[in-house]
């Protein structure tokens, strides 16, 4: 346990270093956020074009094209943010040559990975919910307010699947320097199978079957049941039971993969070539 308390208390120290990183790159911050904000005005525009009756219903009750789209533009971005992020700390630190200067460090090579993305798994899904409380505030999302909480356990409990195949493509990245397509491959098969931007029902036969243990697609129809439906904590418990294991297994694997991956580098002594 004290071990664990002694890593612990080093990860504070990546997310000062990361917020002041950002801060000095206030332009990018200020533009990811309003490309999000461009495309839900886009969307809002778009969604006078679509007939309410093709949309499911939620807990009994009918959502606009706008309020179903925005569940699903928000989680995509959250996961492909996330992903990008946790997958490519590692890169950033072998580019900046510290890399190496941290892992002879006392430090858990988990505690390096934890505490370079700690810094976006925090403030990633506070700015997007920060983004969707804006939009319906000013674009009009009738939303339940007794659906905010459970959307937010939902996405805590997302996040660790994310960070896993974060991991994944992070160790690809350490293996063989170059792994941006990894992650691009991985979002672009569940975003396909997610039901982010139009109904699954639309889709074929068998890509329904795959998006019943898509983690992405059962996190976003979890939220659109608790935000539009409004089923409140009663409602997320049968997705929560599919969606922890899903995400536990997610991040062990990840875990592993990248801990395996260091381990290979460390003994061929190419840690630090990039």
């Amino acid at each position: 346990m004290s071990v664990f308390v002694a890593e612990a208390r080093k990860v504070p120290a990546f997310l000062r270093r990361d917020w002041l990183t950002m801060k000095s790159y206030r332009a990018a911050f200020v533009g990811d956020l309003l490309a999000i904000a461009v495309q839900a005005t886009m969307f809002g525009f778009v969604a006078k074009l679509v007939d309410p009756s093709a949309l499911p219903t939620y807990n009994g009750v009918e959502t606009s094209y706008f309020e179903y789209v925005m569940v699903g533009v928000i989680i995509a971005t959250v996961s492909g943010l996330l992903i990008q992020k946790v997958s490519t700390a590692i890169r950033q630190e072998q580019m900046m040559g510290t890399l190496e200067a941290l892992l002879v460090t006392p430090t858990s090579p988990t505690t390096v990975q934890a505490g370079s993305a700690a810094f976006d798994l925090v403030s990633v899904p506070v700015r997007m919910a920060a983004l969707l409380l804006a939009v319906a505030v000013t674009l009009g999302l009738d939303f339940e307010p007794s659906g905010i909480l459970p959307s937010l356990l939902l996405l805590m409990c997302f996040v660790p699947f994310v960070w896993g195949l974060g991991l994944v493509a992070a160790a690809v990245i350490v293996t063989f320097r170059r792994g941006g397509g990894v992650v691009g491959v991985a979002m672009g098969i569940l975003g396909l199978a997610s039901g982010a931007f139009f109904p699954l029902t639309l889709l074929p036969g068998w890509i329904q079957t795959v998006a019943e243990a898509n983690p992405v697609a059962i996190a976003m129809e979890g939220t659109r049941e608790a935000l539009i439906g409004g089923s409140g904590w009663e409602g997320i418990g049968a997705v929560l039971a599919v969606l922890v294991p899903l995400s536990v297994a997610a991040l062990l694997l990840g875990v592993a993969g990248f801990r395996a991956a260091l381990t290979r580098e460390h003994r061929n002594g190419t840690l630090g070539l990039y």
